[in-house]
């Protein structure tokens, strides 16, 4: 089914002068012919370039006082795309909003040595699930063992820093608070919100369960070593890499405890469905280069720009491109979907509050936009501002037959 409408929050802020979309429309034939790039990358490129434009078809709309006419079209809705994720965020976040728990939550990221980049590369779906797998083990085993119960986690994976290289990380939100069954009967453990566990801890035992994973990997033949990773193929050249990633400081970093729910709503937003780079951080694509802004973290954040060749930002833009259908976000402890039904009725329970979440009711596609613009005139007539447009007619997919 097609997005509602290309209208999104998006187009009734400052609407960006360059876009990805542009750049793939201006380069992007040049790149496919040049590179042999996998079905995914393919898919994306072209969802990108037909996003909201008459190969996805749409309708027509006019206005019900002086007949002025705009076509909609339809959004690709790919989850890459720079224009397609406000909506989803949106009811993302309202689902989520009614199982947040009114105490601090915790902010916590892992992230893997850059020298696994490469094999990362080859491998994402494996190296990504291993990510998971030996993040989660490793708070799940903290809590049990430092709080005596079970923790709640939710982790978001981002592939990418701000100039759009390789910097596979997790971020995690969890609540302070856990969950412990004793004889069968539920308890509550309130965390200190100030400190959850050392990061240095977490850091060998992270490396270590990570390690251990991708080792077993290995050995049931699940990861490729083409390309620079060739090396790693041989039994010395894989035990070297391997003692040198024991030998490295791995970086687990908290950042200060939120301090409510509406606080980490507002952190999820920022984190669970961004893309590498947004349309609003393009400065100019001209004469085959692109520019666009970033922060750097070196020096507190400063903004700066940078420009790369059409060619390579297009390589660094579709490094980040997931596998087709992996999940990005995943529940963990007593957040787990299996669990999290009848786990989150008690912790609600022992917090205080009813047992039953307050019903979310999914919100017309018209009413999230008018919350998220604050506008309440989005079907106001842009050329006498008195009408209000209309739908007169469905427009299909590759526009009107022009004959």
């Amino acid at each position: 089914m097609s997005a509602p409408s290309g209208r999104t929050a998006e187009a009734h802020q400052r609407k960006p002068r360059w876009e990805v979309a542009e750049l793939f429309h201006r380069y992007g034939e040049e790149y496919r012919r040049l590179h042999r790039l996998p079905p995914s990358h393919l898919k994306v490129m072209r969802a990108i370039e037909i996003c909201r434009t008459k190969e996805l078809g749409g309708h027509l709309e006019q206005c019900d006082s002086c007949g002025y006419e705009r076509p909609v079209y339809n959004s690709c809705r790919n989850r890459h795309c720079p224009k397609c994720q406000m909506l989803t965020k949106a009811r993302w976040l309202e689902a989520r909003s009614s199982e947040l728990l009114p105490v601090p939550y915790f902010h916590v990221v892992f992230t893997i040595p850059h020298e696994l980049n490469p094999l990362a590369l080859c491998n994402k779906k494996r190296v990504y699930d291993v990510l998971f797998k030996s993040v989660s083990e490793t708070l799940l085993e903290f809590g049990t063992n430092n709080v005596g119960g079970t923790l709640g986690i939710t982790s978001i994976l981002h592939t990418w820093d701000q100039t759009l290289m390789d910097h596979i990380h997790l971020h995690c939100a969890i609540p302070a608070f856990a969950l412990r069954a004793t004889a069968g009967k539920p308890a509550g453990i309130p965390i200190n919100e100030k400190f959850l566990f050392s990061v240095k801890a977490l850091s060998k035992v992270f490396r270590g369960k990570f390690l251990t994973c991708l080792k077993e990997a290995r050995e049931k033949g699940k990861l490729a070593f083409p390309g620079r990773t060739v090396s790693l193929f041989s039994p010395m050249g894989w035990s070297t890499f391997i003692d040198s990633l024991y030998k490295k400081e791995w970086v687990v970093y908290a950042k200060q405890a939120f301090r409510g729910p509406q606080s980490v709503l507002d952190y999820l937003g920022r984190y669970t469905h961004r893309i590498a780079i947004s349309n609003h951080r393009l400065v100019s694509i001209e004469r085959g280069k692109v520019t666009f802004s970033y922060r750097d973290r070196k020096e507190e954040s400063k903004k700066k720009v940078m420009t790369l060749s059409s060619d390579e930002f297009i390589r660094r833009f579709l490094l980040h491109v997931v596998p087709p259908s992996y999940m990005r976000i995943r529940h963990f402890g007593f957040l787990a979907n299996r669990r999290k039904k009848r786990d989150l009725s008690r912790c609600r329970a022992l917090l205080g509050m009813s047992a039953e979440p307050p019903e979310i009711k999914e919100k017309p596609p018209d009413e999230l936009y008018r919350e998220l613009t604050g506008k309440d005139d989005l079907d106001r007539c842009p050329s006498c501002r008195q009408g209000s447009m209309r739908i007169v007619a469905e427009i299909p997919k590759g526009g009107f037959d022009s004959s």
